[in-house]
């Protein structure tokens, strides 16, 4: 069997204090049953968060202070077959060792349809380099 998907976002804000990312539902991301797949939305999640918890300077191949996610709760509450959904991070806490970050995802009309926490620490070197 054979499968293919094609998830894309667009940031649509970009603050040292949240990200907003906007993400089409469409047939890329359909489970199928016709809905969006849990990990589609989990990856839009995820992502916001990493880009607020990295903060404003550049992302590099490797780069030591990436934040690496330890840990991550998600509740889904809800789904749909088109639209757009929402994407919105937020620290809950934000440190040099820890941080931690809610990211909420909604549907059409503002309708819950994720919850995300995750925690992140900055990567100190490449796998690579660890080796």
């Amino acid at each position: 069997m054979h499968v293919a998907g094609a998830i894309e976002f667009s940031i649509i804000e970009h603050s040292a204090e949240r990200v907003v990312a906007d993400m089409p539902v469409k047939a890329g991301i359909l489970n199928p049953f016709g809905i969006a797949h849990a990990g589609a939305i989990l990856w839009l999640a995820d992502v916001c968060a990493t880009v607020l918890a990295h903060g404003n300077s550049e992302f590099t191949a490797g780069g030591a202070g990436f934040p690496l996610g330890i840990s991550l709760n998600a509740s889904f509450l809800g789904n749909q077959k088109d639209g757009i959904f929402r994407a919105v991070s937020v620290f809950v806490k934000r440190g040099r060792h820890l941080s931690v970050v809610r990211t909420t995802v909604t549907g059409e009309s503002g309708r819950l349809i994720a919850d995300v926490t995750t925690s992140h620490v900055p990567a100190q070197s490449s796998p690579a380099e660890r080796t």
